[in-house]
């Protein structure tokens, strides 16, 4: 599967070259669209809410510091649920071209992942330039964002592909996952702090393994710390086996995932 994928690359680069080139050629703003709707949920959030709980981020003071913390977790969870959402459809969507042709069918996640990362770089810049107007102070310690960046795609990926090839067989999983990721974006601290759950009640958030993954955004990117980074660990590798489960399936189930579609 990896050699096909590696022979393939070329292709793989091409498609998702082609793929932003097609969303955006008739469009006068571009890659802009890729950012204007995260950024447009972190200034409705920061309008209605910023007042409320911009007090309750224990050590953070400051006018825009509830508006930093949102757009980390935003950053974290927009990669995670774009991955997840779009790889959930893929197989479906692509149904033709998997019957017609014959090519390494990992290549599609591969190109829908690629695209995501892209559109997630330019969140990162628009996200890094509005932090700089609003006066945090850039550090190395921001560069733990490419690892933790990693373990959100092994993550995603592996939960998306996964689901992906179950949907081409019980349809109706395309309808309730993104219920599903709705509540999950409510289960995770990203709008509000962890602080203002009731104690009895936080322990449940070792439920949410994107809990932690997100808290690490938080602590980089707000609190300047990356002490709590390495305890990660068990996430990315429990999201190296997810994904490598993922692709177990997703090749075992090639075939019938053909004569299904």
């Amino acid at each position: 599967m990896f050699k096909g994928l590696w022979r393939y690359r070329n292709f793989v680069l091409s498609a998702i070259q082609n793929e932003f080139r097609s969303r955006f050629i008739r469009s006068k703003l571009g890659g802009l669209w890729m950012i204007l709707n995260p950024l447009s949920q972190v200034a409705i959030y920061a309008l209605i809410l910023s007042n409320v709980l911009a007090a309750k981020l224990p050590g953070v003071t400051g006018q825009y510091a509830y508006s930093v913390y949102l757009m980390a977790g935003l950053l974290a969870w927009t990669l995670f649920s774009e991955i997840i959402s779009r790889c959930l459809t893929l197989f479906v969507e692509q149904g033709n071209l998997i019957k017609k042709m014959k090519f390494p069918r990992v290549t599609l996640p591969a190109i829908t992942i690629g695209s995501c990362l892209i559109n997630n770089a330019f969140l990162v810049i628009a996200m890094l330039g509005l932090f700089l107007i609003l006066g945090v102070n850039f550090s190395l310690q921001m560069l733990w964002l490419i690892p933790l960046t990693l373990i959100v795609v092994l993550f995603a990926a592996g939960i998306g592909i996964l689901l992906g090839v179950i949907n081409v067989f019980v349809r109706d999983l395309g309808q309730v996952i993104p219920i599903l990721l709705q509540v999950w974006f409510w289960f995770t601290p990203i709008v509000y702090p962890r602080a203002i759950i009731p104690i009895e009640y936080q322990g449940l958030l070792t439920l949410n393994p994107f809990a932690s993954i997100v808290g690490a955004y938080q602590d980089i990117l707000v609190y300047g710390r990356t002490e709590n980074v390495i305890e990660l660990l068990p996430i990315a590798i429990i999201s190296v086996c997810l994904l490598v489960v993922s692709l177990f399936v997703f090749r075992r189930a090639s075939e019938e995932m053909v004569d299904v579609l």
